[in-house]
């Protein structure tokens, strides 16, 4: 299975990106994981909120196949452990899906179209974080879950 994280925009904090980085490495022992980054919009200051979810919403799903199973990263999404996100995934690899999707979108959310598409929406709080720092919490978590599903000491109940 094959992992994808996709990501609107750079991140601009490179002490995040470092650590974001460090789990992407440590992610590549369990899982084939990438990263994919759309641009920023060009001259989004300017533009609307619903104007510049619609436009970052058209690259996303030029990102996704019709066979991915996409997850968005949504603050009202399902929550869950630590434990059943590793359980969650160990199904999902059961299953023989091949591309495994999770997107984080703009600091406005998502469009009505990427909302359509998702298959599921993930919450990893019910408090509000960055777009920015969404991005290492999930690839920590992520890498978590597999080092429970590896029995490996890192997660510790």
């Amino acid at each position: 299975m094959t992992i994808t994280l996709i990501l609107v925009g750079k991140t601009d904090n490179r002490h995040l990106d470092v650590l974001i980085h460090d789990y992407k490495k440590r992610l590549s022992h369990f899982v084939n994981f990438k990263i994919s980054i759309i641009p920023d919009l060009k001259k989004r200051k300017n533009m609307e909120f619903e104007l510049q979810k619609e436009k970052e919403g058209d690259l996303i799903l030029k990102q996704i196949s019709t066979s991915d199973f996409v997850v968005l990263l949504d603050e009202n999404g399902d929550e869950y452990t630590s434990t059943k996100l590793a359980n969650w995934l160990q199904k999902r690899m059961n299953s023989g899906l091949k591309n495994l999707v999770f997107v984080v979108g703009g600091p406005y959310g998502f469009s009505p179209e990427v909302y359509a598409r998702g298959d599921q929406k993930l919450s990893l709080s019910k408090m509000t974080f960055s777009h920015q720092m969404i991005r290492l919490f999930f690839t920590e978590q992520l890498y978590r879950a597999f080092t429970i599903l590896g029995n490996l000491p890192y997660h510790h109940e």
